[in-house]
């Protein structure tokens, strides 16, 4: 495993049950994310993208190969100490959001370390919230922000650990356009003003243009990249994945 990879995947496989057959997500997977890069994974619809984010996260076994978080063989973890790894390293960016609807923005973000059996440092939860620019919400329920400032709570809550790398599994997904941009543009500060290692599952080409690299899935296999992408080029990109999954005998799950 190459030092500059905060992740790394080493010929991953991961297989699920459809009914009568057994679905292949991840075949054979191999690929590493820089620390302090903004990496965006794309391909089309039952590529295995989230499969991948999930088992990088550490959210799910694949049945072989090996799976490395900060240097760290998940692997070789117990179910409580893969948690803990989780807790302390890892953050996570839903789609939906996932914040508790009675509880304030500073009560949600804190939620990680309260669930850890810690008191949550107020100065730390409020650095956060202002890290996402909420300073003037910690007050206000999910209800009373619209979804952009929903999903910057989530970002919030993701970063309270100071995590070394954070997934986002199409962050922007239930966002409108100028919504999506801001949480993009957060995202991309991160990046760049706090190095923070960020992964990004996302099917929309103007997304993946703000991350440093994007990588391929097709068929549960790593079919190719682009660096500094433009969104012209990683829409061109999938054009040409989708037509060939549509092929007759391509094996490219829809």
């Amino acid at each position: 495993m190459n030092d500059n990879f905060v992740v790394w995947l080493d010929q991953v496989h991961r297989t699920y049950r459809s009914g009568q057959n057994n679905v292949t997500a991840l075949d054979g997977v191999t690929v590493g994310f820089t620390k302090g890069s903004f990496t965006a994974v794309m391909g089309p619809s039952g590529s295995g993208k989230t499969t991948l984010l999930q088992c990088a996260a550490g959210l799910d076994r694949p049945e072989s190969g090996r799976v490395f978080v900060d240097g760290v063989a998940l692997q070789s973890l117990s179910e409580t100490k893969l948690t803990e790894l989780r807790r302390e390293r890892i953050g996570f960016v839903f789609q939906s959001f996932n914040l508790v609807g009675s509880l304030t923005a500073e009560q949600n973000v804190g939620l990680p370390v309260r669930l850890a059996g810690r008191k949550p440092d107020s100065a730390a939860v409020r650095a956060a919230l202002a890290q996402v620019r909420l300073a003037d919400r910690v007050g206000h329920l999910p209800s009373q922000l619209s979804g952009g400032q929903q999903q910057r709570v989530a970002i919030a809550r993701a970063l309270i650990s100071k995590p070394k790398v954070l997934f986002a599994d199409e962050p922007t997904g239930a966002l409108d356009s100028t919504s999506g941009r801001e949480v993009l543009a957060l995202l991309r500060g991160l990046v760049d003003d706090g190095g923070q290692s960020t992964v990004m599952v996302t099917h929309d080409p103007v997304a993946a243009s703000y991350a440093d690299r994007v990588v391929f899935l097709a068929d549960g296999r790593l079919v190719g990249e682009l660096v500094s992408p433009t969104a012209q080029a990683v829409a061109e990109t999938m054009t040409r994945l989708e037509f060939d999954s549509e092929k007759p005998g391509s094996g490219v799950r829809s």
